[in-house]
């Protein structure tokens, strides 16, 4: 018997969190399964616009978990004909820039981030937000790291495009200090962890954010029957990222590297992803 695409995201959901190197398998017991499914069929309605926020401040650069998705999105969504836009704050928005289409981000301007957000949401119109590894403002207002310190005067506000966003939006993070982990802060209060507080429609876990982004391109795939992940190459992208300036976020040093895992570690995930989408006839049931 075929499986149907909620077992199939099922299984990506628990493959994602196989690791567990943050908590993220507590963090998918407060989740209701068959989310990367209800994710994609978001993603699945879209004809136009999508804003794809990234970028996590490491120091005075960004770090390599989070572009790496956005860029795998980005360039998916491209071949399927909708019109993806990454929307983030220096240094990345200058190293992307010359080869995405990209919306910049002021650093450190709480006081006209919401006037920012609302002006280019009226003016873009997206259909779809998704933001991945992006801080996500806590209940005290500020922007916190993995460590619990303060970074909110490195961080470009990108949680207002969430808040008035008129679309479906979605939230992507791998720790508890990511937009959209608002959605079970609550939860996540009883980890060690600054949670954010700014929630999302729909929320993806996983061990590392960027293969969330696998995650949800595998699930479009089974609703599509097309396989988006054929020709993703981390390595590529993270050596793009390496040679302007990215760090790993756990070690902090220049390297082809997500979080202190080899980017062997994300291909070994896309092989999985790839193998579990395989399994769905055209006629599977797909409802949740």
């Amino acid at each position: 018997m075929k499986k149907t695409s909620k077992q199939i995201s099922c299984e990506i959901e628990d493959r994602l969190v196989a690791l567990d190197v943050r908590g993220m398998q507590f963090a998918q017991r407060c989740l209701s399964e068959g989310y990367y499914y209800r994710a994609a069929k978001l993603l699945n309605k879209v004809n136009g616009t999508v804003l794809i926020g990234t970028g996590f401040p490491i120091d005075d650069t960004y770090e390599t978990d989070g572009p790496v998705g956005a860029i795998v999105l980005y360039q998916a969504l491209k071949s399927c004909g909708m019109s993806p836009i990454i929307v983030c704050g220096d240094p990345l928005y200058s190293a992307l820039e010359p080869d995405f289409d990209c919306l910049k981000l002021r650093v450190d301007d709480d006081i006209n981030a919401k006037f920012v957000a609302q002006s280019a949401l009226a003016d873009i119109e997206p259909d779809l937000i998704i933001s991945i590894e992006r801080p996500g403002s806590t209940a005290d207002g500020t922007y916190r790291n993995m460590f619990g310190l303060d970074i909110s005067s490195r961080c470009a506000r990108f949680d207002d495009f969430i808040l008035y966003a008129s679309c479906p939006t979605i939230g992507i993070g791998d720790g508890g200090n990511e937009i959209g982990m608002g959605n079970i802060a609550k939860k996540l209060a009883k980890l060690d962890i600054h949670a954010s507080t700014t929630r999302c429609d729909e929320l993806l876990v996983a061990d590392v954010s960027n293969w969330a982004a696998y995650g949800l391109l595998g699930m479009l795939g089974v609703i599509r029957h097309q396989d988006y992940l054929a020709n993703v190459n981390p390595k590529a992208i993270l050596q793009y990222l390496s040679d302007r300036g990215s760090v790993d976020g756990v070690t902090k040093q220049n390297t082809l590297t997500e979080d202190s895992l080899s980017y062997t570690e994300g291909l070994s995930v896309i092989a999985d992803i790839r193998a579990l989408c395989g399994n769905i006839e055209n006629k599977a049931q797909e409802t949740i």
